[in-house]
């Protein structure tokens, strides 16, 4: 009696853990942009959306160059890129909101969206970042963010496709791949 108490349990958990994961999706989420302002992530629905965690004193923060190339390449195919800043390695990232956009601004002419600065790691995770992270709120797979500049790939339809690693050039091919084939 108890084993099938046990049982049944453990399936409605399972259930509404995975109910919960396809429910939620990116456009799910409200965040601040770099101004302060609240975004609904719904604005981007029916754009692929390529989210990175960005920092401006990391040895990988030339990869904003890249970014913004990427952006302007492909921007009116239904692409976008997202920034989010965070201070979550090495003390990367310690400036305000303003001195973060105005660096971005100046040193790489940064048009794409970047929002306020969250933390993508740790006990103070931003609810986005766990969706990101966590296959029973993404439905895919589980994720650590190892540094600044990884990269998720977010479908036309708000659903979690895949993470790219830090070092991987957001001009790879597996980026490219991404923008230019349809989701399956």
């Amino acid at each position: 009696m108890i084993k099938n108490i046990v049982l049944i349990c453990s399936i409605m958990l399972f259930s509404s853990t995975a109910l919960i994961a396809q429910e939620m999706n990116f456009y799910s989420f409200t965040v601040k942009n770099i101004l302060g302002e609240d975004v609904s992530m719904s604005q981007f629905e029916g754009r692929k959306i390529l989210v990175v965690n960005t920092a401006s004193k990391c040895g990988l923060t030339p990869q904003y160059e890249e970014l913004e190339d990427l952006y302007q390449e492909f921007q009116r195919e239904d692409f976008v890129i997202i920034g989010f800043p965070a201070n979550n390695f090495g003390s990367q990232e310690p400036g305000s909101s303003k001195e973060i956009a105005a660096f971005c601004q100046e040193n790489y002419g940064v048009s794409f969206p970047m929002m306020a600065k969250i933390s993508v790691k740790g006990d103070d995770q931003h609810e986005l970042y766990q969706w990101l992270t966590q296959k029973a709120k993404n439905g895919v797979e589980d994720s650590e963010v190892t540094w600044n500049f990884q990269k998720y790939m977010i479908s036309e339809e708000g659903k979690y496709l895949g993470m790219i690693a830090p070092k991987e050039s957001p001009k790879s091919k597996v980026v490219y791949d991404f923008i230019s084939k349809e989701v399956q």
